[in-house]
């Protein structure tokens, strides 16, 4: 069997299993965070659609993150989830799927959802089958780890790397996604953070913009704003194929659970990236 290895362990996020179930719960009991530990809710009504969540390391954005992913746990189990990260490497194909094989990660290991990751290759005009995109990627693999303390091994996941992000590409991900899912119980999950390393108050201004887009369920919008405003949000693309995927699917109802910023961690707002935490779901 196919089998990737973790590329930020004990960068990111802690190495050792024990260390990085602590780090977790650390993160949901954060001032940041939704302060309580979550479970399950195994009859739940599964109404979220789409997820975006913050990738830094876990010291600075996974407080945010974990307020997604304690929604998620109320909301119930998935079966699969098809996580969208920007490609920082710029190495492989311009948007990049693996079909096969398992992800080592410290918790466990991870399966790929063969089937319906190759039903989303084979609708898709512009994704590739390509490993190596994803080699030293960690925009997807920092959100494994969460789904893995709240499902542990019950849940297969697809990762898609998106380094061409435009909304023509994202979209046609968008819809390769939503043939595919067609009656299964699948979540998609956007990776990303928002501005880069400019001021808490440029960032705050230019982030509410983005933030605005994928609320009013947007992709053209949220595409506008980050060209006209140079607004630093890598996964952008990852986010657009979020909207499209959720509004397909008639999910209307969006919720802003989090926004903080690197700052709100350090101290130090001269320099900051930007976190959100977004659920869009049905009514």
């Amino acid at each position: 069997m196919k089998v990737r290895f973790p590329s930020q362990a004990g960068a990111f996020y802690a190495r050792s299993k024990e260390t990085l179930k602590k780090q977790v719960e650390d993160c949901f009991l954060h001032r940041f965070g939704p302060k309580e530990i979550p479970s399950v809710n195994e009859n739940g009504p599964r109404k979220i659609v789409s997820l975006m969540c913050p990738h830094a390391g876990y010291a600075y954005s996974g407080p945010v993150a974990a307020n997604a992913y304690f929604q998620m746990a109320k909301d119930g189990k998935i079966d699969s989830a098809v996580i969208l990260g920007p490609n920082h490497t710029g190495i492989g194909s311009g948007i990049s799927i693996m079909t096969e094989g398992v992800w080592r990660m410290p918790l466990n290991d991870v399966e790929i959802d063969f089937e319906l990751a190759r039903k989303i290759q084979h609708a898709s005009k512009y994704i590739d089958v390509d490993d190596t995109a994803h080699s030293r990627e960690h925009s997807i693999e920092v959100q494994l780890p969460f789904l893995q303390y709240i499902y542990g091994k019950s849940f297969r996941f697809v990762p898609i790397c998106m380094m061409m992000q435009d909304l023509e590409s994202s979209r046609d991900v968008g819809e390769a996604i939503v043939e595919s899912i067609s009656g299964r119980n699948v979540i998609t999950i956007a990776s990303t953070d928002l501005t880069h390393y400019e001021s808490e108050k440029v960032a705050n201004s230019k982030d509410r913009m983005a933030i605005d887009a994928v609320l009013e369920l947007d992709d053209e919008k949220l595409q506008s704003v980050i060209e006209s405003s140079n607004i630093t949000m890598c996964g952008y693309g990852p986010a657009s194929v979020a909207i499209y995927v959720a509004k397909k699917l008639g999910a209307e109802k969006t919720s802003l659970l989090s926004y903080k910023t690197s700052g709100d961690i350090t101290g130090d707002f001269s320099s900051v990236v930007g976190y959100a935490a977004i659920a869009i779901a049905k009514e």
